[in-house]
Parts: C-alpha cells; structure tokens; sequence
C-alpha cells in the first residue's frame, strides 16, 4: 500500500507561521513533523493506492471452459494483471483478452477448438460455434480472426505458438 502525500510545499504552507520561525534551518525536522502534524489532522484525506495483484503463468494446460470465464471475470473485476511467461494451453489462452494482460516473447501459447469433456467426442455444430466465438472474443482481433479461420478446427491436438507470434499478431508484451 502507498500514501500519496502532497508536495512539500504545499504542507510547509499549511503549517502556522510560528512553526515555521522555529523550524528554520532545520527543514527536514519541519517537513516530518508538518507531515505528521498534516496526517493527524487531515488522516482521512489522504489517498491510498494498492497496486492490482500479479497472477504469472508458467505452465497452465487449461481446463473447464466455464470455470476459466469465471476466474477470468472475477480478475477483470479486480483489475488483475496477468503475465503469460511460460506454456499456457487452451483456456488458458483466454487470459489474453484481460486488459491488463501480457505476454513474454519466449512464453508457449497453446490454441485448439472447444471439444466436449470427453476426448474424442465432437460437440454439436451449435455448441462447436457458440464455444468457438465464446473464446475468440477473448483474444486480440489478429488472433481472433486466425482462430475462427484455423486453430479452433484443432480438437484433438493443439496448435503451439510463441509468445514472440501472438505479440506480433495483437498481443501485448510484458516488459
């Protein structure tokens, strides 16, 4: 947690004038204690800012669909800021069209189509389409469209790309 303080100027000119004469030459004293002096009187004016919490992936294989939309909301929420810095398969992928979502050039990203929770069984061309766009509006617009075009026919493998690729095709990359 931080405290976001005002200027130091600022807080010098709050203080009484009869503080400042007796502070003189002892800016440092004074900047504490007007601080200190500030904090007690205006306490609840002060701002608090709690950076968003980090989720890093280094090796995720995905899962439920359902559930993983459910994580994903809850983050979005939260302002969450995820960092893909390693393999990240299937709903995993899913991470990428959190807003505070990035990914290193070096990380794994493992894309296939939505398939029932049995292997090797099909969904129904319905389901097959509902869950296909279900999952292509979690990515950027460039994957998206590949995905729609190619990856999501993959159901019984996956199609593996580089951090590097999805960055050039819409992703952002982490620092």
């Amino acid at each position: 947690m931080q405290i976001k303080f005002p200027p130091l100027r600022r807080v010098l000119n709050l203080l009484p004038s009869c503080f400042m004469e007796r502070a003189k030459g002892y800016p440092l004293r004074a900047a504490t204690i007007g601080l200190a002096i500030l904090a007690l009187l205006h306490g609840p004016a002060l701002v608090y800012a709690q950076a968003a919490p980090v989720s890093v992936i280094h090796n995720d294989n995905g899962g439920s669909l359902e559930e993983r939309l459910e994580m994903i909301d809850q983050m979005r929420r939260a302002g969450q800021r995820v960092e893909i810095r390693g393999r990240c398969a299937s709903a995993c992928t899913m991470f990428l069209g959190l807003p505070n979502a990035c990914v290193a050039r070096t990380a794994r990203l493992g894309f296939h189509g939505p398939s029932s929770q049995f292997y090797g069984i099909s969904l129904a061309p319905r389901e097959f389409e509902y869950w296909s766009r279900v999952m292509a509006d979690h990515y950027p617009s460039a994957i998206r469209t590949w995905f729609m075009r190619t990856a999501r026919f993959t159901t019984m493998d996956t199609i593996t790309i580089t951090g590097a690729e999805a960055i050039r095709l819409g992703a952002r990359a982490c620092a």
